[in-house]
């Protein structure tokens, strides 16, 4: 994956840009951040995205997984990869949702979180990889 540098001032921010670009590297659809650190004890932010198949959530987890891993971060909880169709990581100061369309509709997480602000995500994290 080439690398993006995006200047920013604190850490859980930066987790949640690397695992926007590694789920843009298996084209996740419709990717919001959501800025908890006001409405929330728990975590800082959460990453939610879409995926059209429990194939793709996997492969968007699991890019996400190595992306974070090589950066030094490993997930406290994973939970929801064996079926595909709402995948949850816990990062402790990042929670990424991995959705089927339809369930995130369903649960409609930002609906719930709507006081939460969005954090724009920078355009260049959506650059795939060139084919080898």
């Amino acid at each position: 994956m080439p690398e993006v540098v995006i200047e920013v001032d604190q850490v859980s921010l930066a987790k949640a840009f690397l695992a926007v670009q590694a789920a843009a590297a298996k084209k996740a659809d419709n990717m919001r951040i959501l800025d908890l650190r006001e409405q929330s004890a728990f975590t800082e932010y959460f990453l939610v995205c879409s995926a059209t198949s429990d194939r793709q959530a996997m492969a968007i987890a699991d890019s996400i997984g190595i992306e974070l891993k090589e950066d030094g971060f490993n997930p406290v909880a994973v939970e929801g990869y064996r079926d595909g169709r709402w995948i949850i990581m816990d990062y402790g100061d990042l929670v990424v949702h991995v959705f089927l369309d339809a369930l995130r509709d369903y649960y409609n997480l930002e609906g719930l979180w709507g006081q939460a602000p969005r954090v724009p995500i920078p355009q260049e994290l959506y650059i795939s990889p060139p084919m080898n």
